[in-house]
């Protein structure tokens, strides 16, 4: 049986993925906290910044379930397959 590949994030991805939602984020709260609008406008529009966030955890979280989900649907069949074929003799009698 053969083990599937073990995906490793590298700790410089992961990194520049961190900190590039983090200067989205603050710079986007900056832009809307100067923005020259009253308080309802600027509330509502961080308000919606929120909810882009938390849309977008709920969509990788989406994703990687999806995926996981496959993976394991992959290594399920596989091993099917790896079983009949260690339990199949091409050169044993039919008969």
């Amino acid at each position: 049986m053969t083990n599937p590949l073990q995906r490793k994030i590298t700790t410089g991805f992961f990194l520049q993925a961190g900190i590039s939602f983090g200067v989205a984020v603050i710079a986007t709260g900056a832009a809307v906290v100067n923005l020259p609008v009253g308080p309802w406008p600027r509330a509502f529009l961080a308000l919606s910044l929120l909810y882009v966030v938390t849309a977008t955890f709920t969509l990788a979280k989406c994703v990687r379930d999806h995926q996981e989900s496959t993976e394991v649907v992959s290594r399920v069949d596989q091993a099917r397959i790896d079983k009949l074929l260690t339990e199949h003799d091409p050169f044993a009698s039919t008969h």
